[in-house]
């Protein structure tokens, strides 16, 4: 066996599930979580108000508190509209929820045409008008995830200045702006100035995909409370448990996977067919790749199965043939 350390144990950070659409889903939260290493907090992929104010019935299974027991999970609310936030935070206060958080970070297209996500960014007084609205009207818990702004980083120290104006539980920023999508490097200038200057907690998002970029954070921010983690997390799930060799133990990761696609199986399989639970695996692949050397290489098996049996065998291939690297995780967008 090869001595441990737990990040998790030897930092008083605390560690949060960022919210990843179509893969950190309640299946994806509770498996991870009977896994590794407990998160401090699970942020659900994001809910969409309606004209009805009523969660759909996917999110309504989503945030169903018996899918989601043991775990610390925080609803995230994508909107422009005060009153559409409210009414919806309101029913997952209903369900138990005592914290909801604000999505001001998605830079999808089709989110960002319709005035929300990153793309309200663009609109700081209505910004502000919706905060104000919100902090009068609920008595919960709310934090905020954000982008420094849609097309410059000088965006955001007015933003910051809003964000200053109220009590948020925790501000979560991921330094890029909404033109970044997700390449280049995060601006961390952006993020210094939140540190000097926010008195709300904070929490950093983005680019943390191995146990040198946590250290690094943590070095660079010793007061630093939170760090968010999404995409390293996904191509390395052991990160928060890996050996001196910067490497997760590779009988974890295959329980982890057999975990996982065990559970699509029994929820899609009957249902659904064989063809969502490939989606749903292939999808995670798409990062958990980055874990093997050779990855891409055997990884095209595994993109191209059709049936279950081929899946099967393409994923017993890579976890016999090919090693897992070591220091090894996500590398970014180009």
């Amino acid at each position: 066996m090869y001595e441990v350390y737990k990040i998790y144990e030897v930092s008083d950070m605390r560690y949060y599930l960022a919210p990843m659409e179509g893969i950190t889903g309640q299946i994806f939260r509770r498996v991870y979580d009977s896994c590794f290493p407990t998160m401090d907090k699970y942020f659900a992929p994001f809910v969409s108000p309606n004209k009805n104010g009523k969660l759909s019935p996917r999110e309504q299974r989503e945030l169903e508190p018996d899918n989601n027991q043991g775990l610390y999970v925080v609803p995230q609310i994508l909107t422009n509209s005060s009153t559409d936030f409210i009414r919806t935070a309101r029913v997952l206060q209903s369900m138990g929820y005592q914290e909801v958080n604000l999505n001001l970070g998605c830079p999808s297209g089709t989110v960002v045409s319709k005035k929300r996500g990153a793309g309200f960014l663009a609109y700081p007084d209505q910004v502000d008008q919706c905060l104000h609205e919100i902090f009068s009207a609920l008595d919960m818990r709310i934090s905020v995830k954000t982008r420094l702004g849609m097309e410059k980083p000088e965006e955001f120290e007015h933003l910051l200045e809003i964000y200053n104006q109220y009590p948020i539980n925790e501000l979560i920023i991921h330094p890029r702006v909404r033109t970044d999508y997700y390449r280049n490097k995060p601006h961390m200038e952006s993020f210094r100035l939140a540190v000097r200057t926010s008195p709300n907690p904070l929490c950093y998002n983005g680019d943390i995909f191995c146990g040198e970029d946590l250290r690094r954070i943590k070095e660079e921010f010793p007061g630093l409370e939170a760090v968010m983690l999404g995409r390293g997390i996904i191509a390395n799930p052991g990160l928060l448990c890996q050996d001196v060799r910067g490497v997760m133990a590779k009988e974890l990761l295959r329980e982890f996977h057999d975990r996982l696609y065990e559970e699509y199986c029994r929820e899609f399989l009957a249902s659904s067919g064989q063809k969502v639970v490939l989606f749903k695996m292939k999808e995670i692949w798409c990062y958990l790749l980055y874990a093997f050397e050779n990855g891409e290489k055997a990884g095209k098996k595994i993109k191209k199965a059709q049936r279950t049996e081929d899946y099967e065998a393409a994923v017993s291939f890579i976890f016999h043939e090919c090693p897992l690297i070591s220091g090894g995780g996500f590398r970014g967008t180009p």
